[in-house]
C-alpha cells in the first residue's frame, strides 16, 4: 500500500537547529543580516556559499552570505546542500511541493526539477526524489532567504552524496543550462573543518577558502583528498562553481571566517565556518 507524501515537507529541525517561533526567527535572522559588513562587491552575485549548522553557531557567518543579496528579487533558488544521511543514490532532490519553516512555506519549482533531472539522465545519472528526508543543511539556509530577499520565491532543491569532481562538474554544467536565461540565486551550502583543535582548524579553513576564492573546484577536491583542507559540502560547492562559471560569473570574494569556538568557548575541537560571494564582474 502506497504511502500519502505530504505537500509540504514536515521541518525535523525547526525547533531544534534554529528557533521554532515565527517572530523571534525573523528577528534573529535580521539581526545577523544587519551585522555583517559586507565590502562593496564588485559585480552581480550569482550565488553564495553559506555554512549549514545551527544557528547559535554558525548564523554569524551565514549572515554574511546572506547580507550580499539582501534586497534581490529572484524568481528560483537553487540550494545545493549535502546529504549527510547514508542513501543508495548519489543525487536526491525533494519528492515534496514544498519546504515549510516558520516563516512560511516555499514552493518548490517542479518544471525546474524535472528539467534537471532530464539533462542529468542524458549523462546516465539520476536525481532521485526523497520524502520526509532528516537532511538539515538545506532548510537551515531556508530561513535567511526568506527574509533577505524582497520577494517569495521558488526554490530548485538538489542533496549530493557524491564527492567526485567529475559528477561535480556534470551537475554544475546541468544546474546552469536548467536555469539559464531565469532570475535565479544559486546557494551551496557546507561547513569547514571538523573537529580539529581551533589554531589547526584556521589553518585548514584558510586554506580551503583560498582556493575557494581561485574559483578552481576540482582545486577543493584536492585540498580535501590531499588533507590540507575540509568542506563536508565540497561537492555541493564545486558543482554551484561550475554553474556560476557557466552563467558568467569570474570571481569570489571571501565575506567571513568563525568557528563554533566564537559561540561555545570550546577550542579544543571546533567547526570551522565560511561565508563567500561568487561573482560576475564587469
Amino acid at each position: 500500500m502506497s504511502t500519502q507524501i505530504a505537500e509540504v515537507r514536515p521541518s525535523p529541525i525547526a525547533g531544534l537547529w534554529y528557533t521554532g517561533n515565527e517572530s523571534r526567527l525573523r528577528s534573529q535572522i535580521t539581526a545577523y543580516l544587519d551585522n555583517a559588513q559586507i565590502p562593496n562587491l564588485p559585480g552581480e552575485v550569482v550565488a553564495v556559499v553559506s555554512p549549514h549548522a545551527g544557528h547559535r553557531y554558525s548564523g554569524r557567518t551565514a549572515g554574511y552570505a546572506f547580507a550580499a543579496v539582501r534586497g534581490q528579487a529572484p524568481e528560483l533558488v537553487v540550494v545545493v546542500s549535502p546529504m549527510h544521511a547514508p542513501h543508495p543514490a548519489t543525487l536526491l532532490t525533494t519528492a515534496h511541493r514544498a519546504y515549510a519553516t516558520p516563516l512560511g512555506a516555499m514552493p518548490v519549482d517542479r518544471p525546474a526539477v524535472e528539467g534537471l533531472a532530464q539533462l542529468l539522465g542524458q549523462n546516465g545519472h539520476e536525481l532521485t526524489p526523497v520524502a520526509n528526508d532528516g537532511e538539515h543543511s538545506l532548510e537551515i539556509l531556508l530561513p535567511f532567504l526568506q527574509v533577505a530577499l524582497a520577494k517569495p520565491f521558488q526554490l530548485l532543491p538538489v542533496m549530493v552524496r557524491s564527492q567526485s569532481p567529475r559528477m561535480a562538474q556534470m551537475l554544475g554544467k546541468a544546474l546552469a543550462q536548467t536555469v539559464q536565461g531565469r532570475s535565479c540565486l544559486l546557494v551551496a551550502s557546507t561547513d569547514l573543518s571538523h573537529f580539529y583543535p581551533e589554531e589547526v582548524a584556521n589553518q585548514l579553513d584558510s586554506e580551503m577558502l583560498r582556493r575557494l576564492k581561485n574559483f578552481d573546484p576540482d582545486d577543493l577536491f584536492a585540498a580535501e583528498h590531499s588533507g590540507k583542507g575540509f568542506a563536508c559540502g565540497v561537492g555541493a560547492v564545486a558543482a554551484v562553481l561550475w554553474a556560476a562559471r557557466d552563467l558568467g560569473a569570474n570571481s569570489v570574494e571571501v565575506l567571513h571566517h568563525s568557528t563554533s569556538a566564537d559561540e561555545t568557548g570550546d577550542r579544543a575541537s571546533v567547526v570551522g565556518y565560511g561565508a563567500a560571494a561568487v561573482l560576475k564582474t564587469v
